[in-house]
């Protein structure tokens, strides 16, 4: 068995290690990690978060960012639920993930 230890020191960083699952593009992980640094973990996508991220990524209407929303929850990287999107508990952050990878 072999040990790869991967740093992954910002919320880009570490949504870009599961990428290879969740087949996003490098902007739809941008958009996602900006929502998921705003905290706030009810509403993910709420109209304020949006505003705030389309703001700091320079986009001039934030309802741009539905497109980008839409897309993230049929990827998987965020469910909806009753009191909005949620983050995939797939994707939370911790210290410590363990992956296995079995073939054949």
């Amino acid at each position: 068995m072999r040990k790869l230890t991967i740093n992954a020191d910002t919320t880009l960083k570490y949504f870009q290690v599961f990428n290879g699952i969740l087949e996003l593009t490098y902007r739809e992980l941008q958009v996602l990690a900006k929502l998921v640094d705003m905290g706030e973990t009810i509403d993910l996508c709420s109209a304020i978060n949006k505003k705030i991220v389309a703001q700091d990524m320079g986009i001039k209407d934030y309802n741009t960012l539905n497109n980008y929303v839409k897309r993230l929850k049929d990827k998987g990287a965020i469910k909806k639920t009753k009191n909005g999107y949620e983050l995939n508990p797939l994707l939370s952050q911790q210290q410590k993930v363990v992956i296995e990878i079995n073939s054949k």
